[in-house]
């Protein structure tokens, strides 16, 4: 079995390196994008060095259809926080393909070609990790802890795999709509764990009881560490304390969701070593449609869209609304299967296999309350009485596609108050 795992882990590192050509593209456009944007600061007289970070400063990059490098904007203590963007943008005059990016500090992506861009993000320059005002503050103490102690390439080649294993599993980006693991932290893991198989291996053993990961054992025990990290950041099903700065889970965005989807696939892994781990799946829709038809069960494809910035924001809200309507048709129809699928841009699709419940209950307001009871009656026609409160039992007449029309035009303000401006069945 160990021949066989390692025999696999070769052909993907062969598979994600990026190839000499790109790195080459990559770094002389790099350059030339850094000798503009340098002149640029001088010539203003902005106070502020610019650093690379990310993959490409760790060394970790894997091999992408379309690269991104991110190039951050260290900018002296005396400016202010609110100033940081605008400073960035005045720096940026004169580069064409720019695109504002909205967050916390509103950042810019640079588009060089197809196959390349930057994202320019500013920053403060800090001497202490209390001092950050964003958490990308602390981006450059993260270049400088995985440089400093990763020296062996065996980890940093099992961190490019575990990259491609998260990737192609859906569980690699801390953005809210995929809450999974980011690259700092997979990075961390890697490292701590002493390589990929070794870190499948732990993430199938984590049960419901928290996992702490401490590092640089800033702390004395796991009680001690979630008292100290702030109880919002907790969510996670492992905190793993950030090693620059301990009062930060670097996993707060991991989603239970998520990972369990994980670790089921470290599990496929590890009992069925195959290549097909490491390559994304695409959901076969068709299939899933004819198994539906099969069972006798109902299918449905719909496309919402959002007016919000494509990326982090629009993708929360698609995803957010997805969870809404499969609460909704939860209570009309027994799911079997499901999915949402993101384009990164400002659509969404959703699928779902249901089949219809046969009868709903609904539950109505107490038995005092005379007004209201009038008021349910006349929305329903059928109603009896359980201890204090009145109830309606019906039959479903509609199917799948009917009831979600139905339920549009019944909620084209819940809709809109959600940010989505369609829902259409494809």
């Amino acid at each position: 079995m160990t021949k066989k795992i390692n025999q696999i882990l070769n052909q993907v590192l062969i598979q994600v390196e990026p190839s000499k050509e790109d790195l080459k593209l990559i770094d002389t456009s790099l350059k030339d994008f850094l000798k503009k944007f340098n002149q640029n600061l001088k010539k203003l007289k902005i106070k502020a060095e610019v650093f690379i970070g990310g993959s490409f400063a760790k060394k970790t990059v894997i091999k992408k259809d379309s690269y991104d490098v991110d190039v951050f904007v260290r900018f002296d203590k005396k400016y202010d926080d609110k100033d940081l963007s605008g400073l960035t943008a005045k720096a940026l005059k004169g580069f064409k393909n720019l695109l504002k990016v909205h967050g916390s500090r509103d950042y810019y992506r640079v588009i060089i070609n197809s196959e390349l861009y930057i994202e320019l993000i500013p920053v403060k320059k800090i001497n202490s990790p209390e001092q950050a005002e964003n958490i990308t503050d602390l981006s450059y103490s993260h270049v400088k802890y995985i440089n400093k102690n990763i020296k062996s390439q065996e980890i940093l080649n099992d961190i490019k795999i575990a990259k491609a294993f998260c990737h192609a599993n859906h569980c690699y980006g801390a953005e809210s709509y995929i809450g999974g693991f980011s690259g700092y932290s997979l990075e961390l893991l890697v490292y701590y764990y002493k390589g990929f198989i070794n870190f499948l291996k732990a993430m199938t053993k984590v049960k419901k009881d928290k996992l702490v990961i401490d590092i640089e054992k800033y702390y004395k025990n796991k009680s001690v560490v979630l008292m100290d990290i702030n109880s919002s950041k907790l969510n996670s099903p492992i905190i793993l304390v950030d090693p620059t700065y301990k009062q930060r889970n670097t996993l707060a965005a991991l989603s239970q969701e998520t990972f369990n989807k994980f670790q089921t696939e470290c599990s496929g892994f590890l009992k069925n070593p195959s290549i097909k781990s490491f390559e994304v799946q695409k959901t076969d829709l068709e299939k899933i449609k004819s198994d539906a038809i099969k069972k006798k069960d109902e299918f449905v494809l719909l496309e919402s869209m959002t007016p919000k910035q494509p990326g982090d924001v629009a993708g929360s809200k698609l995803l957010k609304f997805y969870k809404h309507l499969s609460e909704e048709i939860n209570n009309s129809f027994e799911i079997k299967n499901k999915g949402f699928n993101y384009n990164k841009k400002q659509s969404a699709r959703y699928f779902f296999v249901a089949k219809k419940r046969n009868e709903i209950i609904f539950e109505g307001p107490l038995i005092k309350d005379k007004e209201s009871v009038l008021k349910f009656k006349k929305e329903h026609k059928k109603t009896f009485t359980k201890e204090d409160k009145i109830y309606s039992k019906e039959k479903i007449s509609m199917n799948l596609p009917q009831f979600i029309e139905f339920w549009k035009k019944k909620n084209l303000k819940k809709i809109k108050e959600m940010y989505i401006e369609k829902l259409e069945i494809v």
